[in-house]
């Protein structure tokens, strides 16, 4: 239907255009909805930063979801079907996150609630036929995939606690699945399209949220994300074909565990560092693992910069092990998850160190 070059400009163009949306959505709603997210009777939340910002940014980026959507049948009639039930399954799920992230952003809800509306979505995507096919065995496959949903959405929503962060993570990886789409399937993918849309999406909201940030993704868009990372995760990691078209689970290991290193490690250290001093998971304080490189002495560009570049290198290996790695072997294993545990290790080494600057 296209040629090569009118494809890439298409897709260019798209980025683009859900850039530029964003910018504009965002200044709409930073002119007139100020308050947004901003709860005053609601108990006091521990943040990095403590000056009270809107969080409206994940409206942005759920627009540009549907929107992807809809231009993908305009400009690609016969390309795909955008209906089919694992899109829908899609569609539903995500929505489903959004409206939770909105209703707590606005009213706070309770965690009970939130975690049973996580649960929903992952429930949503293994009903319409998503969900992680590693063991061979229905129920353990779907315990591992309502585990990855929840824990996904739990994990980007935990890792929102410093400007930029979350959202050059979650660059990083939407990048990664591009690849991998780029090099085992076809440019015409709904799949490839929304992606796109939502990396333009997420570049526009940087624009705010870099520091010092004008906004917050809020819920309404770190439980967006959660979901949609989750899915992209099992489609391009967990259920990742190589380029020989076979299933390899100690493939699809260890590219889920790189590519999602980041929003895992940090989840991990601060669950049991919370532990250990007895305190609940579920209640925010300043010792993540972001918070740490800022004790240890960089500024808060330069930890984003430093996550940024992690995440490159994830995009790089997921590059490297298509391109170059038909058959999956034992030592790959060994080097990919190798490399996962030394960030993991120092990003929890990390957290070790006498704090400087400020109290939990």
């Amino acid at each position: 239907m296209y040629a090569p070059e009118q494809l890439f400009f298409l897709l260019t163009g798209f980025f683009f255009l859900a850039l530029v949306f964003t910018l504009l959505v965002n200044s709409v709603f930073m002119r007139f909805f100020r308050t947004f997210g901003i709860r005053e009777n609601a108990p006091p939340m521990v943040r990095w930063n403590q000056s009270a910002k809107p969080a409206f940014g994940g409206i942005g980026f759920f627009i540009v979801f549907l929107f992807a959507f809809a231009a993908f049948g305009v400009l690609f009639p016969k390309a795909d079907d955008p209906f089919r039930p694992e899109l829908v399954g899609l569609l539903a799920a995500t929505g489903l996150g959004f409206l939770m992230g909105l209703a707590d952003d606005a009213y706070n809800t309770r965690p009970l609630l939130k975690f049973l509306t996580q649960v929903a979505c992952a429930a949503l995507l293994i009903a319409s036929g998503t969900n992680i096919e590693l063991f061979g065995s229905p129920a353990l496959d779907h315990a591992l995939t309502v585990l990855w949903v929840v824990g996904m959405m739990n994990s980007i929503n935990m890792l929102d606690n410093m400007d930029a962060i979350t959202s050059v993570v979650s660059l990083a990886i939407l990048v990664s699945a591009i690849i991998v789409q780029l090099l085992t399937g076809t440019a015409t993918d709904i799949h490839l399209t929304v992606m796109i849309a939502i990396c333009g999406a997420i570049a526009g909201f940087l624009f705010f949220n870099w520091y010092p940030s004008r906004m917050y993704m809020g819920d309404t868009g770190s439980q967006f994300l959660g979901v949609f990372l989750a899915y992209m995760g099992i489609r391009y990691f967990w259920n990742g074909p190589s380029l020989t078209g076979d299933l390899e689970p100690w493939r699809q290991v260890s590219m889920a565990v790189v590519m999602f290193i980041l929003p895992l490690a940090d989840t991990t250290t601060v669950v049991i560092n919370r532990l250990v001093r007895g305190r609940s998971p579920f209640i925010g304080g300043k010792d993540h693992t972001t918070h740490f490189m800022s004790y240890a002495g960089l500024t808060d560009p330069q930890v984003a910069m430093f996550f940024a570049g992690l995440g490159s290198l994830s995009a790089f290996l997921a590059f490297v092990a298509l391109r170059y790695i038909p058959v999956w072997r034992p030592l790959y294993s060994f080097l990919y998850l190798g490399y996962a545990l030394l960030v993991f290790g120092f990003l929890f080494a990390l957290t070790k160190r006498r704090q400087i600057d400020r109290p939990l």
